[in-house]
């Protein structure tokens, strides 16, 4: 009897549940996440409407005859395609990618393509997975797509190298599109792993750009390695807030819709202290790019804006109920977005008229900026009490860590700030106390009379 009188309780509850979830989701759009992110500027988003269309131009058959080629073409020169690789040279190790030494803008780029729904060798690499079966660098990873980045970067080391030592002015970028953009990221990862190999470059010279990225990395890997990792979002993409192991993508491709409301529902339930202090919990990798171009209840797209951070917490954590979740996720609307906003933002750069000077200073203001919020962003997962949150490296104009403040951070969790900050403290108070005599030794000051 009383199991029965409870059942209408339970009904209640589950009511009550159920309508907080859907009214949390229709007010939820995909602009929260970045409504207070800083403003991306023309310097530093250059690179990602290039990069796309050369990740596009490796789906062509013959780049002398494309056949797919945006409104103005690939923007490429055959001539300098040093290497190409489709799935029989690979082996089914990775998806097909190539190498383009791009002289006009200083550049090497290895991109990676995306996805191939026909090939079953692209799916074994996405199926690769248990959570939390692959450690690395102090963090978790994505097991099929490090198998893959490892197989790429082993393959191509030599011509790597090559191609950096004869351009040493040259940037070594790495570029992917969904499962290829997980593939670049962890490559970085690597590549920084054994700098020796590629002729021990220097770490500022190596960037990856990843679009539309699977999560493929822990959160302290991802925020620590934002300084060389960049992810571009547009919009509502689904894979970036895809919080299920990547094997549930594979199954969401028959039944999208029914893993989305289920992955909402879950994500609604959970509380976001228990995800960010989940180790295994694999996020988007690095700096965030985030192109907003629809606004909620509203018809039609509107002119680009494209906010840029390194998050913590609220890093594409929830998953957004759209129509547009898996339209936003290919290339080729990334690259038109993406193209547009540049545009509106060189536009805006004229009407202001900025000098070359200027235009400079901005530059070196950007990368003051950014290693600032790199900074914060490592303190903040510190605070936060994120799993093995601690900075390995410098990042731009950072003073280099001492081999026991690195220890110390990592057996802790202090921020290495902190240990300045503690000696800097202990050196004044020691001033204050002693005095050095003729022989070098501390005394005690005398009391002033």
């Amino acid at each position: 009897m009383s199991i029965v009188c409870g059942l209408p309780i339970l009904e209640c509850v589950y009511c009550l549940g159920c309508a907080r979830w859907v009214w949390q989701k229709c007010l939820y759009n995909a602009g929260h996440e970045s409504e207070n992110w800083g403003l991306a500027t023309a310097e530093e988003f250059e690179p990602v409407p290039r990069l796309c269309r050369l990740l596009l131009s490796v789906y062509e058959v013959d780049l002398q005859n494309p056949h797919w080629a945006p409104p103005g073409g690939y923007g490429i020169n055959p001539d300098w395609v040093v290497l190409r690789k489709n799935h029989e040279e690979t082996g089914g190790c990775a998806t097909p990618y190539l190498i383009y030494l791009d002289h006009d803008n200083s550049d090497i780029v290895l991109a990676i393509r995306g996805l191939d729904l026909a090939k079953e060798c692209d799916y074994a690499v996405l199926l690769d997975n248990k959570l939390g079966q692959t450690k690395f660098d102090g963090g978790y990873v994505h097991n099929g797509l490090l198998k893959s980045a490892k197989w790429i970067f082993d393959t191509e080391c030599e011509v790597l190298t090559d191609l950096v030592q004869m351009n040493p002015d040259y940037k070594l970028t790495i570029a992917g599109h969904s499962l290829g953009a997980g593939v670049a990221s962890l490559m970085v990862v690597y590549a920084i792993q054994n700098l020796d190999r590629l002729g021990n470059i220097e770490r500022k010279r190596i960037r990856c750009f990843a679009m539309a990225p699977a999560r493929c990395m822990s959160l302290n890997l991802a925020v620590r390695y934002s300084d060389v990792i960049n992810s571009v979002v547009l919009q509502d993409d689904f894979l970036p807030r895809t919080t299920t192991a990547l094997e549930d993508v594979f199954k969401s491709l028959l039944c999208l819709p029914c893993l989305l409301c289920l992955m909402c529902l879950k994500d609604t339930c959970t509380l976001e202290e228990k995800m960010l202090r989940d180790p295994r919990r694999l996020y988007a990798p690095g700096r965030l790019y985030h192109i907003v171009e629809r606004k909620p209840f509203r018809i039609g797209r509107f002119p680009p804006v494209v906010r840029t951070a390194v998050p913590v917490d609220g890093r594409f954590e929830h998953i957004v109920l759209s129509c547009n979740a898996i339209s936003d996720h290919a290339i080729i609307w990334i690259e038109r977005e993406s193209q547009r906003a540049f545009d509106l933002m060189l536009e805006k750069d004229q009407i202001m008229g900025i000098p070359k000077k200027q235009r400079m200073e901005r530059e070196e203001f950007i990368a003051r900026e950014h290693s600032e919020e790199y900074k914060a962003a490592l303190q903040r997962a510190v605070a936060l009490d994120i799993p093995h949150a601690y900075s390995s490296s410098s990042y731009g104009t950072f003073q280099e860590m001492e081999g026991g403040e690195t220890s110390g951070t990592s057996s802790r969790g202090i921020s290495p700030l902190s240990f300045k900050k503690i000696k800097e403290h202990w050196d004044n108070f020691i001033d204050r106390l002693f005095d050095v005599d003729e022989s070098g030794r501390l005394v005690f000051k005398k009391p002033i009379s």
